[in-house]
């Protein structure tokens, strides 16, 4: 299994602890999607649970392994998103899952060795569901080790935290986002860095999913709308339609730029009409749309809101 460079010291150091025999019972990998937490939290786990491993590394060859890559390894289980009674997908973790959980972690490790569950997305918990956590996190069953995965970890409550030792993925150096994007294959890798906000994971997805032509086309619909040229009501819809999420995104990310270019020069490259406190305002309310729009409110009201504004 390949490694993101910027895995390296966390790696060595959960490497160390484990050579000490001092591994911790519950690790919480947390930051901004896209820096390869699920990927560092699978290879850790597997090599955990390997039989022949090496400096921690999984062989993948093993009757563990081959178990680990059937997704049939009875020590080894992933808790996320179920399903209600209807079939339909839940947008939470739930209480019942998290007993469920605790019911087996009570059993032995059929392997005789570590027993490991992933919870991902940790931050989707309930209260219900992180309260009843909370007793496993207390009392932990021997060489029994909890993996929660978070990309809003704040999200979570303190006393669930407090509990875990944290691993903290940061966007590494600009230098090495870019060597890396490079050894992926990735065109323009400079753009599309700067496109995902320093973030060589989403850098990498965008550009092979067409992102960098979204964010040209966002930035066009916010010149027309400046100027007078577009309807405010007819790129909503557009946006809606079409990852509106990451078009919030490259448009929090245009207004940014224009507020930036406003301290240099009278006017910025979007030519907006609004003065610098109504273009930081708009900022702001272009990432509470994006948040607000994994909720309830109707999202084609919510983007038409945002750019009557701009318009």
């Amino acid at each position: 299994m390949s490694a993101m460079p910027w895995h390296a010291e966390h790696w060595a150091r959960l490497q160390a602890r484990r050579a000490r025999d001092a591994m911790p019972h519950a690790l919480l990998l947390c930051g901004p999607k896209g820096l390869g937490k699920r990927d560092f939290m699978r290879r850790f786990a597997e090599g955990l649970l390997c039989q022949q491993t090496q400096d921690g590394e999984p062989c993948g060859r093993c009757r563990s392994c081959l178990l680990f890559a059937a997704g049939t390894h009875p020590d080894f289980a992933t808790l996320s998103f179920g399903l209600r009674k209807d079939g339909v997908q839940r947008s939470e973790i739930v209480v019942d899952q998290i007993r469920d959980l605790s019911a087996r972690l009570a059993m032995s490790s059929q392997f005789g060795g570590w027993q490991v569950v992933c919870i991902d997305p940790a931050d989707a918990m309930n209260a219900a569901a992180a309260n009843a956590l909370l007793k496993t996190l207390e009392e932990p069953s021997q060489q029994t080790l909890l993996l929660l995965v978070a990309d809003a970890p704040w999200r979570l409550p303190q006393t669930i935290r407090s509990r875990c030792q944290r691993i903290e993925f940061h966007l590494p150096p600009r230098e090495d986002a870019l060597a890396w994007l490079q050894q992926q294959g990735v065109k323009d890798a400079a753009v599309a860095l700067d496109a995902a906000g320093g973030n060589p994971g989403l850098a990498c997805a965008w550009a092979q999913e067409g992102a960098l032509a979204r964010r040209q086309e966002v930035r066009k619909d916010l010149g027309a709308l400046a100027a007078g040229r577009g309807e405010a009501m007819e790129v909503a819809r557009r946006w809606l339609d079409n990852e509106p999420e990451q078009r919030l995104w490259f448009a929090a990310q245009a207004a940014a730029e224009e507020i930036k270019a406003r301290a240099i020069t009278a006017s910025g490259p979007l030519a907006s009409q609004l003065d610098a406190e109504g273009l930081d305002q708009w900022y702001m309310a272009a990432n509470r749309t994006r948040e607000s729009l994994r909720g309830p409110l109707r999202g084609d009201l919510l983007l038409l809101e945002l750019l009557a504004r701009w318009h």
